[in-house]
């Protein structure tokens, strides 16, 4: 709810100015990020540029009432102008001291270029004549003015912003202009009355001259771009609530162009690529903001080591007294906000201006290192630290580089961007690399210069290259938030998207080829590159510690080969929460005895075959156990339907029936009488186990056989869980472990060694979960449980997954569900499922042991749902094993100081 002013109305609309200000950093919610850390900036005293902000509140009226602006808002905002121009001395649509202001978007989180901006808005034919006259310097104005004209004509009219670059370049081509800046006052004029002409032709009506009407088309499109496809694709990749919306800042305008003692410009306090405690940006001289974060011009270095080719372009010379003010505000601003912050910054003849600060976008390369810098710099805690990193852009740090020793075709040199190294087939449209994904291929996709509407191919493709650009242009910022190598300013590169080439010197390369980028060099190859193995950062260890300290959970790996278990056990797994068994059976050499023993036609014939799987199986079995050196390993008995192993295809069918021997026919009769309609609820799991012991039997021996020897090889305890699939009877659980039971003894009386163990089930059918005291209760009960949260999905929801893609969009679509069940838990049904059997198993074994071995296992909304419901470990892939670690102790952080996750860590 708007909070009321003094008269008791509500209050829609905070002013600030410098040493003064209604707002501050913990309004986020309802001024945005940039309106609340304009208004705290500006009680600091900093140099900001005068304006107000209008709440979030009014985006949520704007929207109710049919994007229509609330009557009783225009006083507030007229009387806020008002203000605004008498701190700088002009007045909103005055002919001769006008007053231009520009109008911003602002999410309470960082939604980088995803919504819309509008510059100089306040400019008409009278008013340019005004400025020109009170600046001295008619160029400056009517290059205001036309940049106006494009940007309201694009955005708030919806002039194809095409239309304008075609009538600039076309001109500059015509009159032999290199660049904007080259341009004179009659040539924008010029320019302008095209501008216009172009506008009454594609609009229908002629570029509004009335400045309020400017400002209130300008403030609603602002609102409107919430819910343009490029902010709400952003807002579902970056999981940001669609009703959080929009604020809109309204600012006095300080001016980059007004000459070459004038400038733009956009830094971090320290590297966000490397993480380095050096200032880390570019600036462009005689420009405004939006050419820097386009990608129009290619910007300079603001520091002399930055520049090393040419320093004395650097700001750091070229405006020392500029750049001294601007190191000073950036430690101030990192001391006070205790995050590295990403400041957009204007130079006015000389003056610096501060247009906003944020929580810089960073690697998780940087993100690691910064949040241990701090931390030893004592501004946060080691647990602050923790909750700094976000869980899963660690993957980024498990990119691979590519190797300096091997031979590479050079084709291009750029910018670093954004660290990885990737190679892909070379997409030149977003739309492009979101189709190729979605077949599973790699794309690189290749832009002169990305915008927002790329985002969604972004986000599909391995890496992105761009030919201009700089690096904090919109690909370098956006890449790096993805965790996505770049390669930026790439300007030997001649890119034509419509005819699909890129030409790099004289060779022409076409959609479909296939190259590497280094977004750590900048360097650009043909083909595809050699690449060596992820390295791990010292302050990657460090985090790792701490997070380890701070968590309760335990965090295992699901691991059916020893290859998956020792890079679980590289990347900190604590056990192995789910081997599958069948797994192993697939694999070439194994998977004919498999089919022997399915197709054997009594016990004695199963057991022939089964006896040839035993030594394989305890061969490997030994091997996990090695591995994981005395820690805790879950080993799931035969789960899946047996006609998963047969041929299905006529011409493997009669391969395989030649391989056993056996007639065609037969073989075909056999895989007929194992179909079933609906595999997934049919004969898997516990039912194949009671139909054929003698499976069980082969499985129990192998791992109490390799339990045994490999306690003997390595002198660590061995204590093997054995999990017992798809039960949803107490009866089916007593069945098979009494088979366990009766294996574990006769190869205890056979070798002489007692192996403890435990033998527990997966929970993955409903009744199982509300029925869970029963299949505990007493000393025969289950040891512990292991929620299989991807088929109790399943079977909660009514759900396959195999089907479900087409389902689960039009859901998220329609608001049915706001994330994807099988990606993040769904609480309310299945998340209450495990609650109910964990409480009720607990409530009859008190020491029951409990732990989550679905995909769940590795999404970090999830497990801190598993947090408070106090399971005792999470399993995933090996992969996202340190995603687990982190997000387990960030869940026990904010469980024992009752933080709530608000997206601003």
């Amino acid at each position: 709810m708007a909070q009321p002013d003094n008269n008791g109305k509500k209050k829609w609309v905070y002013a600030f100015a410098p040493g003064k200000a209604e707002g501050g950093a913990d309004m986020a919610e309802r001024l945005g990020g940039k309106g609340a850390n304009l208004a705290e900036m500006a009680m600091l005293g900093l140099s900001v540029p005068p304006g107000f902000t209008i709440t979030t509140e009014v985006c949520e009226a704007f929207f109710a009432a049919g994007n229509q602006l609330p009557e009783a808002l225009k006083d507030d905002v007229l009387r806020a102008l008002d203000v605004v121009g008498d701190t700088v001395n002009a007045r909103f649509g005055d002919e001769t001291r006008p007053l231009l202001v520009s109008v911003r978007s602002g999410s309470r989180a960082s939604m980088p270029g995803m919504m819309d901006t509008i510059l100089n808005l306040g400019l008409n034919d009278k008013t340019v004549e005004g400025l020109a006259a009170l600046t001295g310097d008619p160029r400056f104005a009517f290059d205001s003015y036309r940049r106006f004209i494009q940007m309201y004509g694009d955005v708030v009219l919806g002039v194809d912003h095409g239309a304008f670059e075609d009538i600039l370049e076309n001109f500059k081509n015509l009159n032999g202009y290199a660049a904007d800046t080259d341009l004179d006052e009659e040539s924008w004029r010029e320019i302008i009355a095209e501008y216009k002409a172009a506008i009454e032709r594609e609009h229908g009506a002629p570029f509004p001259q009335d400045t309020g009407e400017q400002l209130w088309g300008a403030i609603a499109a602002v609102f409107d771009s919430w819910h343009n496809p490029r902010a709400e694709t952003y807002r579902r990749l970056h999981d940001i609530p669609d009703d959080w919306g929009t604020a809109v800042t309204v600012q006095a305008m300080v001016f980059g162009n007004l000459g070459n003692n004038s400038a733009t410009g956009v830094a971090f306090t320290r590297n966000p690529s490397t993480g380095e405690k050096e200032i880390f940006g570019e600036y462009l001289p005689n420009a405004q903001g939006e050419d820097v974060v386009a990608g129009i011009r290619t910007p300079q270095p603001l520091t002399r080591k930055s520049a090393r080719e040419a320093p004395e372009t650097s700001l750091e010379l070229t405006m020392p007294e500029a750049f001294a003010d601007l190191t000073r505000i950036f430690d101030r601003l990192e001391r006070h906000y205790r995050d590295m912050q990403d400041v957009e910054f204007t130079v006015q003849l000389g003056k610096l201006w501060i247009l906003q600060t944020r929580s810089g976008k960073r690697t998780t390369e940087a993100a690691l290192k910064i949040a241990v810098d701090l931390a030893a710099e004592g501004l946060i805690s080691k647990d602050e630290a923790i909750l700094r990193i976000e869980p899963t852009q660690l993957d980024q740090l498990l990119h691979p580089a590519i190797d300096p020793s091997a031979e590479h075709d050079l084709i291009a040199r750029g910018l670093p961007a954004s660290p990885g190294a990737a190679s892909g087939e070379i997409v030149f449209h977003a739309e492009m690399a979101e189709a190729l994904k979605a077949k599973g291929r790699d794309v690189i996709l290749v832009r002169s210069e990305t915008s927002p509407e790329d985002v969604h191919g972004m986000h599909a493709a391995v890496g992105i290259l761009t030919a201009r650009g700089g690096m904090t242009s919109h690909a370098a910022v956006v890449a790096r938030g993805m965790g996505r190598p770049c390669v930026s300013g790439a300007g030997t590169l001649r890119i034509d998207a419509n005819a699909g080439t890129m030409r790099a010197g004289a060779r022409m390369f076409k959609s479909g080829d296939i190259i590497s980028i280094d977004g750590s060099s900048g360097r650009v190859y043909a083909g595809k590159a050699k690449m060596l193995p992820p390295q791990l950062s010292g302050t990657f260890a460090i985090v790792m510690d701490w997070a380890d300290r701070a968590r309760r959970m335990k965090v295992r790996t699901n691991a059916d080969t020893p290859r998956d278990a020792r890079q679980a056990r590289e990347f900190g797994a604590e056990g192995i929460g789910l081997c599958r068994t069948e797994h192993m059976f697939f694999e070439e050499g194994r998977i004919l005895a498999v089919r022997e023993m399915i197709c054997a036609e009594d016990e004695e014939g199963r057991q022939q075959a089964l006896d040839k799987l035993l030594p394989v199986q305890r061969g490997d079995f030994e091997e996990l156990f090695e591995i994981m050196a005395g820690l805790p390993i879950t080993i799931r008995l035969l789960d899946p339907p047996l006609h998963e192993f047969l041929p299905h295809e006529d011409r493997e069918a009669a391969q395989v029936a030649a391989a056993l021997g056996m007639d065609l026919m037969r073989l075909k009769n056999r895989v007929a009488e194992l179909e079933e309609f609906n595999p997934m609820l049919g004969f898997r799991g516990c039912r194949l186990g009671i139909k054929f012991p003698e499976i069980t039997r082969m499985q129990v021996r192998a791992i109490f056989e390799a339990a045994t020897n490999a306690q003997k090889r390595t002198g660590s305890a061995v204590r093997p869980e054995v999990m017992i699939p798809f039960v949803a009877y107490r009866r089916e659980f007593d069945v098979l472990r009494q088979v366990v039971v009766e294996t574990a003894e006769a190869v205890e009386r056979e070798t002489g060694v007692a192996i403890p163990y435990d033998v527990g089930t997966m929970i993955e059918l409903p009744r199982a979960a509300l029925r869970a005291a029963d299949i505990v209760s007493g000393p025969a009960g289950a040891d512990f449980f292991s929620f299989g949260t991807n088929d109790l999905t399943q079977t909660a929801l009514g759900l396959s997954r195999d089907d479900a893609a087409p389902i689960l969009s039009n859901y998220l679509e329609h608001e049915v569900i706001s994330t994807d069940p099988f990606v993040t838990i769904d609480q309310r049904g299945v998340g209450e499922l495990v609650k109910i059997g964990v409480e009720r198993g607990r409530g009859a074994k008190p020491d029951l042991k409990t732990g989550i071995c679905g995909e769940h296992g590795g999404d970090p909304k999830s497990i801190a749902f598993f947090e408070g419901i106090d399971l005792d470990y999470v399993s995933c892939s090996p992969f996202r094993v340190p995603i687990a670690r982190l997000a387990a102790a960030q869940a026990a952080i904010r469980r024992r100081t009752k933080r709530v996750p608000d997206g601003s860590d």
